[in-house]
């Protein structure tokens, strides 16, 4: 039994990403398991001209022309012909899928299963999910036309970077990721972030908690070197994000302690040609994300977007009086070090975030009601114990801090106006409860698939039944 760390084994957009404009998300249903067996062997070989070859975690000496990774659901690892022996050895939730567990990550309502689109509102055909990065649609095109041949597509999401590296709300994004031991990230180089165990994102290593490893699945060829992924097409409703904005802007100017918000004299700290509503939207955007929209941490600068010194976008932690609200996104979803009820959770529910925008540009001066949102992967080694667990007990209830219990996250979360609040922070240490937040992200479909190895792909490829 081979338990050697061997990044050639692994998946490459498991540990390090990729940085590529363009990504395409291939939904698809073995309905030929020798023909799709077929494929595997040729993918993981890599020395066919007709089928992509998967990519591994390696490091590159020329950068290919795409990058091309495979993620199965469970009905994908039955359709390949996996021993149900096999398959009783993975965890329960990926065995329930994504659509049996919507009420516990907050799918419910508009972002309930039932509501999905073709292909994600047929969830036993969802077997695979292959995603190609590339920097010209061309390379997608020509990926895409190889995996039909042994696939059946049910569906294709296509993603872009936007400029500047933001989403559609107009934060930065993509700032802040694990980084691993053994793993050398040029990407990664000057981040400040502390170093993850291997069995964060890994099957069959170490974890954060002493003496806990993840249950791998059996047989090893099959469950060594794996993760998990929960693929999300995440809907952002932009437009009603900025007129949230402006609604709280507006309430704030009434405030009598609304200058300990954005001082009235150095508004161009908060932005350029800003008055005082601009500059109290902008402070509102930061203490609900926990970073201003430039991506600066509201934690080391409160005062100022653009700060007159030079602080880390990653180099900081949380106290008990942090100025960085409790229920911002940023706190919510990676609390770090700070003071949280179960101390013993921080840091192990780390997550891997990939993830690309999609959808017709946004213009805040001129908003439409056009879908757009992020097709996003959330990887690790355990989908209960970390995304299920950031998202029901962190993200939606709370339950970190006994001063946030009962409020939902204010950009991720299940909000409805009815019941949503969140309390803003003041330099004097008092806060301001804002209410009325409408839900601004839907979930527009999804699934649980497992990341295999490359030896676990070789495996499936050589089944025989």
């Amino acid at each position: 039994m081979n338990t050697t760390f061997n990044l050639a084994d692994i998946q490459g957009n498991i540990l390090r990403g990729y940085r590529r404009d363009f990504v395409r998300h291939l939904i698809l249903e073995v309905t030929d398991k020798v023909t799709a067996r077929r494929f595997l062997a040729a993918a993981v070989d890599g020395s066919s001209t007709d089928v992509p070859a998967i990519t591994r975690d390696v490091t590159w000496k020329v950068r290919p022309p795409f990058c091309f990774n495979i993620g199965i659901t469970f009905e994908g690892l039955r359709a390949l012909g996996t021993p149900s022996q096999h398959l009783n050895t993975f965890p329960t939730e990926f065995k329930h899928g994504m659509t049996k567990r919507a009420i516990k990550i907050g799918d419910f309502g508009k972002s309930a299963p039932e509501n999905w689109p073709a292909p994600f509102d047929q969830p036993d055909r969802v077997h695979l999910i292959a995603s190609i990065h590339a920097d010209d649609e061309a390379h997608l095109d020509q990926i895409e036309a190889q995996v039909a041949k042994a696939f059946t597509v049910l569906g294709v999401r296509n993603g872009r970077n936007l400029p500047d590296g933001k989403v559609f709300f107009g934060y930065v994004d993509g700032i802040s990721q694990p980084r691993f031991k053994h793993v050398i990230d040029p990407d990664m180089k000057d981040v400040d972030e502390p170093m993850d165990p291997l069995g964060t994102a890994l099957l069959g290593y170490p974890t954060k908690q002493e003496g806990v490893l993840y249950r791998v699945p059996t047989p090893h060829e099959l469950g060594f070197n794996g993760s998990f992924n929960a693929f999300r097409v995440l809907e952002q409703d932009a437009a009603a994000f900025e007129a949230y904005l402006d609604a709280a802007a507006s309430t704030l100017m009434d405030h009598p302690k609304k200058h300990l918000l954005a001082n009235p004299d150095r508004l161009d700290l908060i932005g350029k040609d800003l008055d005082m509503h601009g500059a109290l939207r902008e402070v509102v955007a930061a203490q609900m994300c926990g970073r201003w929209r430039n991506g600066v941490p509201y934690e080391l600068s409160p005062d100022a977007q653009f700060p007159e010194t030079e602080v880390s976008p990653t180099n900081f932690d949380y106290t008990h009086a942090s100025r960085c609200p409790a229920g911002s996104h940023l706190r919510r979803g990676n609390p770090r070090g700070g003071p949280i009820v179960q101390r013993i959770a921080n840091y192990t529910r780390r997550l891997v975030r990939r993830g690309m925008s999609y959808g017709p540009d946004f213009d805040p001066r001129n908003p439409d009601s056009r879908e757009r949102g992020l097709l996003g992967s959330f990887i690790g080694a355990n989908i209960a114990a970390q995304f299920e667990a950031v998202m029901c007990d962190w993200i939606n209830l709370g339950l970190q801090d006994p001063n946030i219990t009962g409020a939902n996250d204010p950009l991720l979360g299940a909000n409805t106006p009815e019941t949503s609040w969140f309390d803003m922070t003041l330099s004097d240490g008092d806060s301001i409860r804002l209410y009325g937040f409408p839900r601004l992200i839907f979930t527009r479909g999804g699934a649980y698939t497992f990341l295999p190895s490359l030896a676990a792909i070789k495996y499936l490829s050589e089944l025989t039944d």
